[in-house]
């Protein structure tokens, strides 16, 4: 029976769509993962893990219908070929296993992409060059024979998907990813037949697709259509009091299922730092009123009293997620059972997309299991039990890495003991969650924290800087040391092997020291030679601070690792917002009283530039020395078992040292 609040009943209402019936309101949207179909049993395993937690729907990422649709460098799922039917049939008996939905995202990726994997010439509705990479690659434009084939491309990918087991099959139309989209948008069709030019034939072949494929498998299959109603990038015709409204108006009622979001993927999927839970709402809540048809929507939702918002005031149909089903797969059962405290809620860093977007396999800051259900057979829930309960383990820093170690170790039933040198838990999170756009990451420790404080087999001390011979007079069988990591003050980094020459200046400051709270005044520069967060939310803590700034980045383009995490273009415009002087290509030479020896890139001149204060990001040293002082001891014999894990190891992103503590309590 139930324990879950009544208030949350209406999440666990059945809904029909077309000719299936989902068990609940809670849906899996397409996603990518990066297994493709080379690693068909790690993409089973984590689509598994989702049916597992209760989702009443589990659907693939892009599923590529063609060659033509190549997505490389993206990894992606096919079925352009009977080949792929059988190994298909096997994630859809392992979604069915638990009663849920299986969907499959039936795409054709067009111009957006160059389909280099197949050596075949991309296509579109006119000719034009792919837009998404910079290969020298023009997509030709399609002829009457090429619709064709489109056509009948989807018709079959529509039977192969019903022959593996697929209750839900899409027609895809957003995220400036798709042909459909290509063809319906006024800049990218400029064809001047019955498929361009007016509405109505822009849209023709988007209707034509989706009658296709309910004549196909709509007997049995429901049909969806994911459509971006708002194309979010500037001077875009497609917005929702307009184009994309009329859209659906035009639509209403032939789809099954209606998945509707914003475009591009970095409007869809945006970052905690620029968007709040439900920001999609403003855009999409019109659907309902113009379709009989349910919908799902997406807006990175982990609060039920959220979800069960949108039902009530009539937005959503049904609660769509990617990103927090990815951070807690269990998330329904959590809500159904009454453990909403347990929730492991989506801090949307967006390094799930960053690790797609580098074509390795999908992971979470969150969840350390993501992409390891099936290589490591990592449960998001479940650990194995202690060999020996009667063991002690010491974990040395309440950081990311450390306090998942002791989670993990304490849910296995080891004794445990955590100890951190600051008054607060979280390593690096304690001052990084008050920064401008990052205060959703503090859910990295607070969930640990609040995990932990109930379990009597840890304890946990704050305050408590412990020297080696203090670590040695506890006599743990086992020690981990997490002890993080610190930024760099000279300037050393990826652009500078050795110290940039005036560092000991007055006027120069590191990370740490802003962080701190410690906020040079006047004209300050910030120095990104790490290229990814940091240097970027220092910025906007000086402008709210009423600094002039200047950015000034080795890189040729701000921030540019977080063009992974799709936040690039909010970053930047968000500094141009604010006056915030940029200069890419850009290296600083040397440091003097009052400003700084600047050197565009191939250029042999430099010019200086007058500041008051220099804060250089580039680059974490480990604090590594207590585990060092340990080894000597490890090796004498008097410390029995010592590792390191996380940021003291090398620093790096906060989801390694998650995986890392995890890794940790798993192996001992």
């Amino acid at each position: 029976m139930s324990s879950r609040d009544p208030r949350y009943d209406i999440l666990f209402e059945p809904v029909q769509i077309g000719p299936v019936m989902m068990k609940n309101r809670f849906y899996v949207a397409p996603h990518a993962d990066s297994f493709g179909m080379s690693k068909i049993d790690e993409m089973i395993a984590y689509r598994r893990a989702r049916a597992e937690g209760g989702w009443g729907a589990v659907c693939t990422g892009e599923t590529m219908i063609h060659e033509t649709s190549d997505h490389a460098p993206f990894i992606c799922t096919r079925i352009s070929s009977d080949s792929f039917i059988e190994p298909l049939s096997r994630l859809t008996s392992a979604i069915h296993e638990y009663d849920s939905l299986a969907g499959i995202e039936l795409a054709h990726v067009g111009s957006s992409c160059p389909a280099w994997s197949f050596r075949e010439h991309p296509i579109a509705p006119s000719a034009q060059f792919p837009r998404l990479y910079n290969n020298p690659v023009a997509a030709r434009k399609m002829d009457k024979k090429d619709i064709q084939n489109f056509r009948k491309w989807h018709r079959d990918a529509a039977i192969r998907a019903k022959k593996a087991g697929f209750d839900i099959i899409y027609a895809y139309c957003s995220h400036d990813l798709s042909l459909l989209q290509d063809f319906l948008l006024q800049s990218t069709n400029k064809r001047n037949d019955e498929y361009g030019g007016a509405f109505e034939n822009r849209l023709r072949l988007l209707k034509e697709v989706l009658s296709d494929l309910k004549d196909t498998v709509g007997d049995s299959c429901a049909i969806a259509l994911r459509f971006a109603v708002e194309d979010r990038r500037p001077g875009s015709d497609l917005t929702a009091q307009g184009e994309g409204r009329r859209v659906v108006e035009a639509l209403a009622d032939i789809p099954d299922l209606w998945d509707v979001n914003v475009s591009d993927w970095g409007w869809d999927s945006g970052s905690s730092r620029f968007f709040e839970e439900g920001a999609q709402e403003p855009f999409i809540k019109f659907v309902k009123q113009v379709t009989n048809k349910p919908v799902v929507g997406v807006g990175r939702f982990t609060s039920p009293d959220a979800m069960v918002s949108q039902i009530r005031r009539g937005n959503l149909d049904i609660i769509g997620a990617a990103r927090p089903s990815i951070a807690d797969p269990f998330l329904p059962i959590k809500i159904d059972s009454g453990n909403i405290e347990s929730i492991r809620e989506c801090i949307g860093c967006n390094v799930c997309a960053g690790e797609v977007m580098n074509n390795t396999a999908i992971r979470c800051t969150q969840n350390p299991s993501v992409g390891e259900e099936f290589r490591r057979n990592w449960h998001p829930e479940h650990v194995p039990p202690a060999e020996d309960g009667s063991k002690s383990i010491l974990i040395v820093g309440g950081g990311p890495a450390g306090l998942e170690a002791a989670l993990t170790l304490g849910k296995r039933g080891y004794q445990v003991s955590i100890a951190d040198a600051g008054n607060e838990w979280g390593g690096r999170l304690v001052k990084e969650r008050r920064m401008p756009g990052l205060s959703a990451w503090g859910r990295v420790v607070d969930y640990r924290v609040e995990q932990l404080q109930v379990m009597p087999n840890v304890q946990m001390f704050l305050a408590s800087s412990l020297t080696a011979n203090d670590v040695e007079g506890f006599e743990a069988d086992h020690v981990i040391v997490a002890t993080g990591a610190t930024w760099r003050l000279d300037g050393s980094g990826r652009s500078h092997d050795k110290p940039i020459p005036g560092w000991e200046n007055e006027n120069v400051c590191s990370p740490d020291k802003i962080l701190d709270g410690d906020l040079p005044k006047g004209h300050v520069v910030v120095y990104d030679d790490d290229y990814y967060y940091m240097a970027t939310v220092i910025v906007d803590k000086l402008v709210e601070a009423g600094c002039k700034v200047s950015y000034i980045t080795t890189a040729p383009s701000p921030s540019p690792w977080t063009f992974n995490t799709l936040e690039q273009e909010h970053i930047v415009r968000s500094m141009v917002e604010a006056n915030v002087d940029i200069r890419v290509g850009t290296s600083i030479s040397r440091v003097e009283e009052s400003s700084v020896h600047i050197t565009r890139e191939y250029s042999v001149t430099g010019v200086d530039l007058p500041v008051d204060g220099l804060v250089l990001v580039t680059g974490q040293l480990a604090n590594d020395s207590l585990y060092y002082d340990l080894l000597k001891k490890h090796e004498s014999g008097t410390i029995r078992s010592l590792q390191r894990i996380g940021d003291c190891v090398s620093p790096a992103l906060i989801a390694q040292a998650t995986h890392d503590g995890r890794l940790a309590g798993m192996n001992y």
